[in-house]
């Protein structure tokens, strides 16, 4: 792999707008390395939450009554979401290099930028890919040939913007595999539980990315890329509820099936009170809010796995 240049410096150094604030990557990195981390998004890891908590959801739910949690299991999905969510990042800015350059939220990105070329983004895509099959073959045979399934969603995901009004359902379906591989991991079948989970997830995922578009729509209208927030319009704030209204609805049926216990219900319950707070809150035309109304469902996700665990 090219060595990252250690006098990247200048003004396009600078964090993405959507980056956290005083993050690690920019306060301990040195400043070759930061572009690459920028890649992977390590400057904002709620894409890593969203996309782990499926998981450890699944992971705790398809335990036999009365088992313990697997930490193992649970350590290894967190490892292959940072890495897997990197490579994801990373493919989808390679893909998208001559869009991010004219939104404003995404101009600085290391590649529209010039602190990473193409080629070295495809070597640190690689790099990351073969560290997430690592993690992978250290399951059992169903969940390593459903890993190996999701890189098609993966793949495909980036392109969808450009072709439908609907790319925050492609994104779901590729967000949510881990609940998926979860189940199969912990109990090494699929069953129904598991379709109702996956489902439950995509339609969330459909609401908090709703939520994260927002934020973009006029750049997205003025280059032709095509979002939910878009479609939506005026409304969005009303499907958002109405994707939330799903998400729990079929949670509860989660639930039912699966015959959890009364703690699974209260924290369902307060996760539906969260739900309730950031659609009554949101300001659709604020960026910030929508930007930490979308960062709060780490928070949503880890009440539900609260629930998993308990109930």
């Amino acid at each position: 792999m090219a060595k990252p240049d250690p006098e990247v410096t200048n003004q396009t150094d600078a964090p993405p707008a959507d980056a956290v604030q005083g993050h690690w990557v920019e306060r301990w990195l040195p400043a070759g390395w930061r572009p690459y981390a920028r890649l992977s998004r390590l400057d904002r890891p709620i894409g890593t939450w969203l996309l782990l908590l499926p998981g450890w959801w699944a992971i705790a739910l398809a335990r036999p009554q009365d088992a313990p949690l697997d930490h193992w299991l649970v350590l290894l999905f967190g490892i292959g979401a940072l890495v897997m969510r990197g490579a994801g990042c990373t493919f989808n800015d390679i893909v998208d290099r001559d869009f991010d350059d004219k939104v404003e939220r995404t101009r600085l990105r290391p590649i529209p930028s010039g602190q990473v070329s193409v080629t070295q983004a495809w070597i640190w895509l690689v790099l990351q890919s073969l560290i997430g099959f690592a993690v992978l073959i250290q399951m059992n045979g169903l969940a390593i040939l459903l890993g190996v399934a999701s890189l098609g969603l993966v793949a495909i995901y980036p392109f969808m913007k450009r072709f439908t009004w609907w790319p925050q359902f492609f994104l779901g379906l590729a967000f949510n595999w881990g609940a998926v591989l979860g189940y199969a991991a912990v109990s090494g079948r699929l069953d129904w539980i598991t379709l109702v989970l996956y489902l439950s997830g995509i339609v969330w995922t459909l609401g908090y990315d709703t939520i994260y578009a927002l934020q973009d729509k006029e750049d997205d209208a003025l280059i032709g890329v095509k979002s939910t927030a878009r479609l939506f319009g005026g409304h969005a704030r009303l499907w958002i509820a109405g994707f939330y209204d799903l998400t729990l609805l079929g949670l509860a049926i989660v639930g039912w099936m699966a015959g959890l216990g009364w703690p699974y219900w209260i924290c369902l319950g307060i996760a539906a009170l969260h739900f309730l707070w950031q659609v009554l809150t949101l300001k659709p035309d604020d960026s910030a809010d929508c930007l930490a109304k979308f960062r709060a469902n780490r928070d949503t996700g880890l009440i539900l796995f609260a629930g998993f665990l308990l109930g």
